[in-house]
């Protein structure tokens, strides 16, 4: 066996990572309903939600866009077996860190919502540094080429 082989990968590994796959799955499609929002379906929302969504810059969307995206082909590519997956969970976590310091720090979407709905925000961080490992883990357990 050669120093680039790979080793099968534990039936739990294939089982998280297309789990989280389904999770970055769901985080494309949280995007396309934004992206998407029609005036008619805005204008339905609370006041405070609506000055949030036509308030949040550019910038503050492509990271939503990176962060989903990389982290959906990461996952893929963690089942494909394959080490750059770990390069795009790595970009998925950064744009999940400025996606989530815009909506927190600076559209203050937790006053928005109410401070309960912090959790989510919170889980969507730790599942991401969470992907960033589990690839490190296979990579190192050469689980993947």
């Amino acid at each position: 066996m050669s120093v680039a082989s790979t080793r099968k990968a534990p039936a739990w590994f294939m089982i998280v990572a297309a789990a989280l796959l389904v999770w970055n799955l769901f985080g494309v499609m949280a995007y396309i309903r934004e992206v998407t929002m029609t005036p008619e379906a805005l204008a339905l929302l609370p006041d405070a939600q609506q000055q949030l969504y036509e308030n949040t810059p550019a910038w503050a969307m492509a990271a939503f866009a990176i962060a989903v995206n990389c982290g959906t082909l990461g996952c893929l590519l963690l089942l494909l077996r394959r080490n750059l997956a770990g390069l795009f969970l790595q970009l998925s976590l950064a744009a999940v860190l400025v996606q989530m310091y815009h909506a927190i720090f600076i559209g203050h979407s937790i006053d928005v919502f109410n401070p309960g709905n912090l959790a989510m925000p919170v889980l969507v961080i730790v599942i991401a540094i969470y992907l960033v490992t589990l690839a490190a883990k296979a990579r190192v357990s050469r689980w993947t080429c």
